[in-house]
């Protein structure tokens, strides 16, 4: 699939800022292929992380160059040991001990998120050789959410005949309570907002403004109402405008709103979209992929202190290198 116009601007824009980008899945050919065209394009340098050696043969066997790409050996790094007592004071109160903090931080991931607590690099990438909870949890461990009491979402931008949207929760929060909803609704509107997108934020439900009663419906009339008060205490001038409860068609399609809910400031113009629950947004948006031919890079993880960003394991060269630029904004 040829570049949209948006992610072509996402990787424009990422060439200008000159970061550091961590692949600790050094192993897998998609990722080396992808920081050779990450490192090629200037997109970022990258610090890949796996075997030097078996590395090396294998981009020498393409005929790539390494510029622009760092290689590390968690195994056998000289920032180990460092970097594992790091890790043991992080995480002394839970348990922790040197020698378990010692083993634990030679996981490729452990000691990418271990590179950016300490200042060594500006974003990572992974998933496309470990599972979201492998990319998530020393996340949460090490880089740790941005607001205490706070949590930690995912979205997915997905490129829809060229036109950008976000769908969120579609990777991690698997059923949120009204209040967390409603924090996944702030915190996906101004990630568009870093992004280019208009903040015009829908709240989703199989239910428009009353048409149907349930407590599943409720949920999701109260996220509205909290996500609304959310956007007055803490981001009045961003331009953030919310609604709900909204059917996906009232949400993004301008005459079918006229007609269900002409009062809605959105008028069929939503381009962040908000799942009650993960299954709706998982399933949406592998639908919207799948089916539309939509371009899709996430999991992107929101709410935390520096940009760590998940993959599906099914991810494409050019998906690897569309996040990483992605990762590159977030950074700012």
């Amino acid at each position: 699939m040829a570049r949209s116009a948006f992610i072509q601007q996402i990787i424009d824009s990422a060439k200008t800022h000159h970061r550091n980008i961590v692949l600790p899945e050094g192993s897998d050919e998609r990722v080396r292929e992808a920081a050779y065209r990450i490192a090629q394009e200037k997109i970022a340098t990258v610090t890949l992380l796996g075997d030097e050696a078996e590395i090396t043969a294998w981009f020498s066997g393409k005929g790539y160059s390494l510029d622009g790409i760092i290689l590390i050996n968690p195994e056998t790094s000289e920032k180990l040991q460092g970097y594992a007592d790091a890790f043991y004071e992080l995480r002394k109160d839970k348990g922790m001990t040197p020698e378990k903090a010692l083993a634990t931080v030679k996981h490729v991931n452990y000691f990418g998120m271990m590179i950016m607590q300490e200042g060594h690099a500006d974003g990572l990438v992974s998933g496309a050789v470990h599972s979201t909870a492998d990319t998530v949890r020393p996340a949460l461990q090490i880089i740790k959410a941005a607001k205490k009491g706070s949590i930690v979402s995912a979205f997915f931008i997905e490129c829809v005949n060229g036109t950008p949207y976000i769908f969120a929760d579609s990777g991690l929060v698997e059923d949120p309570d009204a209040d967390q909803l409603s924090i996944i609704a702030l915190q996906s509107a101004n990630s568009a907002i870093q992004f280019g997108i208009p903040p015009m934020t829908a709240m989703l439900s199989y239910s428009t403004y009353g048409s149907a009663s349930s407590h599943l419906v409720d949920k999701v009339v109260e996220a509205t109402k909290l996500a609304k008060q959310r956007v007055i205490d803490e981001c009045p001038d961003a331009g953030i405008v919310v609604d709900g409860e909204l059917q996906l068609d009232a949400a993004i399609v301008p005459s079918v709103a006229a007609s269900k809910c002409p009062e809605s400031p959105l008028k069929g113009e939503a381009r962040v979209l908000i799942f009650p629950d993960l299954n709706t947004g998982n399933i949406c948006y592998k639908i919207v992929q799948r089916m539309a031919g939509a371009e899709a890079f996430g999991p992107l993880l929101q709410g935390l202190n520096k940009p760590v960003n998940d993959l599906s394991r099914g991810c494409s060269v050019e998906d690897i290198v569309g996040v990483a630029a992605i990762t590159v904004l977030q950074s700012l």
